[in-house]
C-alpha cells in the first residue's frame, strides 16, 4: 500500500495523507518525509559552500548479530525491516560506515525528528549561554512574562531544559481529547474541528494553571516544556529561532541539505517535534557532538555544555520518573534534552516517538542517525531492540 499512498491526480481517497491521519500506520510511512506538504514550516538553510564531506567507507552489516531483548537473535538486516526503518546511517571515526533507506526515502529526504527536535534545541541553548544570550538559571518569567499566571511561575530555564518542571500535563500520545488534543490543534499538527476558532502556540500556555509539586524534583517528560523554550529562545535573542538554528549550529557544522521546522499560524516554531532534516545530516550532528562540539579549529557548541550533558544529570529525578520502565535495568540520566546512559563509557542519544534515534557512542567514536514510521508512538519492545542493535554495532566496532 505504501507505493500507492500520494499517488494519482488527485490520489485515491484511502491512499490520501492528510493533517488527520499523517501519525498514523501507514500513513506515516509517507508523511514523515513529506511534513512540509501537509504543515506549515520555516526553512533552516544550510550553507552549500560549507558541505562537511562523509568520507566513505561502507560496511556490510546485513548479518550482523542483534541478540534481542525477548533471547531471540536477529540479523542487523531484519532489525532495520522490523522497526519499520525509513533511513539509518552510521558513522565511524567520521566516516560513512553503513546506509539504508525505504519506505521512498533518500539520502536527500528531510524526515521529521519528533523529539530528537528537543535535543537540536539543547544544543542551541548551549550556543546562547555561552555567549550569554540566554541565562539558564534565570527564571521563565524573566524572559516571557505571559507566564506568570501559569504552573510556570517559579520555574527556571534550566528545570525546563532537564524537564523537572511541577506542570500538570498528561502527555498521552493516544488520546483522542483533553489538553494534549487542544495543544496538538494549536501547533498546527491536527486539524480543528467544524466551526471551532483557530487557536495558536503561545496563546495555549494561559490553559497551564495546574501543578501537582515544586519545580527542580522527579523528571517529567512534557513536550510544552520545549515549546516555551523556543519562545524564551527567541525573546532572548530577538530573532526567530529557525534563522538561529540555521546561523549558530546548521550551517557551521557544515549539514549538506537545509532543514526546516512546522510552525502555527503565527510563526511559533513547534521546537518539541517539528525539525525536519536528512539522515545524513542529524548523523552530522552526532559527529560534532563525538567531536565535542568543534568542527576543525572552530567550536560550535561549548565544550563545556556537552561535558555538562554527559555528566552533570540527576539520576534520582530519573529513577523517580514514569520513563524507567522503558529503559529497565540502566543508570541513566536527563540533561539539557538528551538522555544519557551512564558508565565508564557513556551512550549519548536523542529519542523521538515513531522511532527517531540519534545515538553517538563517544569512546568509540560511533553515530546512529535511525528514523523510522514505527506505528506505535513508544513501544517498550521496539526501544528494547534498538538499544540491542546500537550494542551489537558497538561491539562489532569497539576494537
Amino acid at each position: 500500500m505504501v507505493a500507492r499512498l500520494m499517488e494519482g491526480f488527485p490520489p485515491a481517497p484511502q491512499s490520501q495523507v492528510t493533517l488527520a491521519n499523517w501519525r498514523q500506520t501507514p500513513f506515516n510511512q509517507w508523511a514523515f518525509h513529506h511534513v512540509r506538504e501537509i504543515i506549515a514550516s520555516a526553512d533552516i538553510p544550510h550553507d552549500p559552500s560549507g558541505v562537511r564531506e562523509l568520507k566513505p567507507a561502507p560496511r556490510d552489516l546485513g548479518h550482523l548479530p542483534v541478540p534481542m531483548p525477548d533471547g531471540r537473535t536477529l540479523p542487523f538486516s531484519q532489525f532495520i525491516d522490523a522497526s519499520s526503518t525509513d533511513g539509518i546511517v552510521i558513522l565511524h571515526k567520521s566516516a560513512l560506515f553503513f546506509e539504508q533507506y525505504g519506505n521512498g526515502m533518500t539520502a536527500r529526504s528531510p524526515h521529521i525528528l519528533m523529539s530528537v527536535s528537543k535535543s537540536m534545541l539543547g544544543l542551541l541553548a548551549g550556543v546562547l549561554a555561552g555567549q550569554r544570550v540566554l541565562d539558564v538559571e534565570r527564571l521563565v518569567t524573566d524572559y516571557v512574562p505571559e507566564v506568570a499566571r501559569t504552573a510556570y511561575a517559579g520555574a527556571t530555564v534550566r528545570q525546563l531544559l532537564d524537564m523537572r518542571t511541577g506542570l500538570v500535563f498528561d502527555e498521552n500520545y493516544l488520546a483522542t481529547e483533553g489538553p494534549i488534543i487542544e495543544y496538538r490543534k494549536s501547533t498546527g499538527w491536527n486539524p480543528l474541528a467544524p466551526d471551532e476558532a483557530p487557536s495558536d502556540l503561545r496563546s495555549f500556555y494561559r490553559h497551564l494553571t495546574e501543578a501537582d509539586r515544586p519545580h527542580g524534583g522527579r523528571f517529567h517528560y512534557i513536550s510544552v516544556n520545549t515549546d516555551l523554550l523556543g519562545w524564551i529562545i527567541e525573546r532572548a535573542a530577538g530573532r526567530r529561532y529557525a534563522d538561529l538554528m540555521s546561523d549558530l549550529i546548521w550551517q557551521p557544522m557544515g549539514a549538506a541539505e537545509s532543514a526546516y521546522i512546522t510552525v502555527d499560524r503565527l510563526g511559533a516554531p513547534r521546537c518539541a517535534g517539528g525539525m525536519c532534516t536528512t539522515t545524513r545530516d542529524l548523523a552530522r550532528v552526532g559527529q560534532l557532538i563525538l567531536e565535542r562540539g568543534a568542527r576543525g579549529t572552530r567550536q560550535i557548541i561549548p565544550e563545556s555544555w556537552i561535558a555538562d550533558i554527559l555528566k552533570d544529570g540527576d539520576p534520582a529525578a530519573w529513577n523517580a520518573s514514569s520513563f524507567v520502565e522503558y529503559f529497565p535495568g540502566l543508570d541513566m540520566h536527563y540533561r539539557a534534552k538528551w538522555y544519557v546512559e551512564r558508565g565508564s563509557a557513556p551512550l549519548l542519544f536523542g529519542y523521538g516517538i515513531h522511532g527517531q534515534n540519534l545515538f553517538i557512542d563517544p569512546a568509540n567514536q560511533i553515530v546512529m542517525a535511525k528514523f523510522s514510521s514505527q506505528a506505535p508512538p513508544m513501544d517498550a519492545d521496539l526501544m528494547g531492540a534498538t538499544r540491542a542493535a546500537v550494542m551489537a554495532v558497538r561491539n562489532a566496532l569497539s576494537g
